[in-house]
């Protein structure tokens, strides 16, 4: 059966002096202001789109690569993962750089290495971001 996850935004104003806030509709207690000098330049204390789609791509990488492993017969005991998702004005989102770093025993780090690739490519996140490049950066704790 297919889940439909849902994040409402709610916008005020032009792109150059608006804001917004987004809602994760799982949590209405999850709200996020967002305004383009955040996405363009960065600003504390808020979020960007690109920022959103990291928690998503280092979540769904972060189970891809469990399941993964458990596949391959080693149960993780932590995994971290953290997508750092690029946004360039004028051109977009131009790459997610995933950076994981994991505490699995008796694994090689080769071995390690070759179940992270593997989980980069099959992440369904991964694959809806096919039109970027997507790197990775692994290593075992």
């Amino acid at each position: 059966m297919a889940l439909t996850s849902e994040a409402t935004t709610v916008w005020n104003g032009p792109l150059a002096t608006g804001s917004g806030n987004v809602t994760l509709d799982s949590s209405h207690a999850a709200e996020f202001p967002v305004n383009w000098k955040a996405r363009s330049e960065g600003a504390p204390n808020t979020t960007n789109p690109e920022e959103l789609l990291g928690a998503a791509h280092s979540a769904c990488f972060s189970m891809a690569l469990s399941l993964a492993l458990a596949e391959a017969g080693h149960t993780p005991e932590s995994i971290q993962t953290t997508a750092a998702v690029t946004f360039q004005p004028g051109v977009g989102v131009v790459g997610s750089h995933l950076l994981v770093n994991a505490r699995v025993p008796g694994l090689t780090a080769e071995e390690f290495e070759v179940i992270a690739e593997d989980a980069k490519v099959n992440c369904p996140i991964s694959k809806a971001l096919t039109g970027i490049p997507i790197t990775l950066e692994a290593e075992l704790a």
